[in-house]
């Protein structure tokens, strides 16, 4: 299964390290393949330093691709993280 979906950096600084643990993290839950996907970059979403090598800045749109039988579970956690700005406040 393949589930791909856009979603918008709402932290202030954009994608940089805390977000990309997170991510990172969340991603150890989940057995699918994961790809980030900004500009003409595409990345494994499991490498931090490939999410940080992104340069994702705030307000920018990256597509999530995932493969695998929780595609479409994993895809929908890190749209809700994307949300949730990854627990950062203001």
């Amino acid at each position: 299964m393949k589930c791909v979906k856009r979603v918008k950096i709402k932290n202030d600084l954009g994608i940089h390290t805390r977000p990309a643990t997170a991510i990172v993290k969340l991603l150890q839950n989940f057995r699918a393949k994961v790809a980030f996907t900004y500009k003409k970059d595409t990345i494994n979403a499991r490498s931090i330093m490939g999410i940080l090598m992104l340069a994702a800045q705030k307000n920018c749109f990256i597509t999530i691709t995932a493969e695998g039988e929780d595609a479409k579970e994993v895809v929908q956690a890190l749209a809700s993280a994307f949300e949730k700005k990854f627990g950062e406040t203001p």
